[in-house]
């Protein structure tokens, strides 16, 4: 088996079955040690979904579940098995309770109470066999029991893994490790079902129900429990106002800006070209890197998208394409994403330029209205978005991370002018393709034809040239990732509105300069809107606005220089090669 060429496994979480069926898993063993010994009782380690946090999860009850004496040897060619004295001291040694919720998505509070009740009662069933423990009393069995037959009141199930962690610390004599995955989705899902476009009638004390279990429930389960010895929770992100940790004070939160934990989740630089080497795709490694790299964790940069590269290499033969699809916290950006006062800013990011926001740790989700600014925390923390940099107090320089996330975004920005404003996919790709092969006047053409259906949705109010910029940005966000799109960076003596850095060194690149002028007609309208054109392209050479694409090996005589003029919803377009 050990000389056996390991396979992939896409969407098993199970630690035992990916190592058993000789699948390729990549080592996070050390976080065990790392979590163990945190001077922190209880963990909170918010990421990105389908980051690996649900086989950390099982990695780490395989590890120490005193059920599970048979896993040690799934350990033996990991790194944790060097650390022999700890291994000697916890490996196997304490009772582990290991519950996701990520399941948890109903219309209505009933609903998701039942939900609830099933998970809780599978989680007893697993530890069934206390119900035979001559340590336990009658009584405790009778409530066991209630639990597994759903008849438990919703008292008892809001306690019950305070119940059943001191269940096995009486039967075990061990203090209890409990684990919980996606703690934040039933309660993500019932803002959405309450106050957001999923809203159901008469359902607006959903959140509020399961905002009230879930406090108990893990307030329960973590604060003051004598019979726990480490707890670990996952979610996206910690959820502050409704106070379901604030009174825990053996309670600490690691965030994607904490350097602790920060090479534990996703893929690190090394073990991305490790498995690539592996599976015989490194010649591939910088296309991967520029799909699926970009993010930043506390101080570890390049950590790749884990299920992304999972699912490239298994699929290596279909082109670059997305991979990663956020499942829950996607409900809350859908809604959002397209609200006029983020469509200037996501423009900027698809354009490949920073921006700089506050990420809030204590995030409130009742404050998402009215806050407009938190949309950007909940784009990083949902790895929509990374960070560059800190550069003040909560103050981060953010980006898009890679072309994978690059191209979702483009797709919204298609889909808002496809549906939005009725213009065809196929109309916004082959325009934008006509200009990055040089064929103007198709451009010109195709591009008239989406003003003429588009421009009564925008108001130029007084900046009307950043309005046409914004515009054309929107625009070239369906090239996908064949160019870098960039917009105000200096470049020779100025600054250019928009240029196209192509990353075939052979293409065009693209330099753009954006006019306006008044829309009243008169006799020498015609004559105004040529001399505009030609201040623009003057403007180009005079300023080298082109300096950018030398400097980048774009040979001078593939280089588009390319004036627009704007006259209300009309559009003048030549260029000079």
């Amino acid at each position: 088996m050990e000389n056996e060429k390991k396979t992939l496994k896409i969407g098993n979480s199970n630690f035992k079955r990916i190592v058993e069926n000789n699948h390729y898993f990549v080592d996070k063993t050390l976080l065990i040690y790392d979590f163990y010994n945190n001077a922190s009782d209880v963990l909170l380690i918010p990421r990105p979904r389908r980051f690996g946090k649900t086989l950390n999860l099982s990695m780490i009850e395989h590890f120490f579940d005193v059920n599970k004496k048979d896993s040690a040897k799934l350990f033996s060619e990991y790194e944790i098995s060097k650390k022999t004295d700890f291994c000697n001291n916890h490996q196997n040694k304490y009772p582990v309770i290991n519950l996701s919720l990520k399941s948890i998505k109903a219309s209505n509070w009933d609903d998701c109470f039942e939900l609830l009740k099933n998970e809780i009662s599978q989680l007893f069933i697993k530890h069934d066999y206390l119900l035979d423990s001559d340590k336990l009393k009658s009584y405790d069995k009778s409530n066991f029991e209630n639990i597994i037959l759903q008849t438990a009141s919703e008292t008892d199930y809001k306690i019950s893994l305070n119940h059943l962690s001191r269940y096995l610390k009486t039967h075990f004599g061990n203090e209890v490790l409990i684990l919980i995955d996606e703690y934040d989705s039933p309660i993500i899902y019932g803002y959405e079902v309450s106050f957001g476009k999923l809203n159901n009638q008469g359902s607006k004390n959903y959140y509020n129900h399961i905002v009230g279990f879930m406090r108990t429930f893990l307030g329960e389960a973590f604060k003051g429990n004598e019979n726990l010895e480490k707890g670990l929770i996952t979610g996206i992100m910690r959820i502050a106002r409704e106070s379901i940790f604030s009174e825990l004070n053996n309670f600490k939160v690691f965030s994607i800006t904490s350097p602790y934990f920060a090479d534990k989740f996703g893929f690190t630089e090394n073990e991305t070209k490790n498995l690539l080497k592996y599976f015989n795709l490194f010649d591939n490694y910088s296309k991967v890197k520029k799909w699926y790299d970009g993010y930043t964790f506390g101080n570890t940069n390049n950590i790749y998208n884990p299920w992304s590269i999972v699912n490239y290499i298994a699929f290596n033969e279909e082109k670059f394409k997305p991979h990663w699809v956020n499942t829950g916290s996607d409900i809350l950006i859908r809604e959002r994403i397209t609200e006029p006062d983020t469509e200037n800013t996501l423009q900027k990011l698809i354009a490949g330029e920073s921006i700089v926001k506050t990420l809030d740790q204590n995030f409130v989700f009742n404050d998402l209205d009215e806050n407009k600014e938190l949309f950007w925390t909940l784009l990083t923390f949902s790895g929509y978005l990374t960070q560059i940099k800190e550069v003040g107090l909560d103050m981060y320089e953010l980006k898009i991370p890679n072309c994978e996330v690059r191209t979702v975004f483009q797709n919204i920005i298609i889909k808002w002018y496809g549906i939005k404003i009725k213009v065809k996919r196929e109309l916004l790709i082959s325009t934008a393709e006509y200009l990055v092969n040089n064929k103007i006047k198709e451009f010109e053409k195709g591009f008239k034809q989406i003003m003429g259906d588009t421009f009564s949705y925008f108001d130029t109010g007084n900046n009307p040239e950043r309005i046409y910029q914004s515009y054309v940005l929107g625009l070239l966000a369906v090239l996908g990732d064949e160019y870098i799109i960039k917009s105000n960076r200096e470049s020779g003596e100025g600054r250019y509105d928009i240029l196209l850095l192509p990353h075939d060194k052979s293409k065009y690149g693209i330099v753009i300069e954006i006019k306006t002028i008044k829309t009243k007609d008169h006799p020498s309208r015609q004559k105004e809107i040529n001399q505009s054109l030609n201040k623009a392209l003057k403007q180009i050479n005079k300023n080298k606005y082109y300096k950018e694409l030398i400097e980048n090996k774009i040979a001078a005589e593939n280089i588009i220089k390319l004036p627009i003029v704007f006259v209300g919803k009309e559009v003048y377009i030549f260029s000079e090669l």
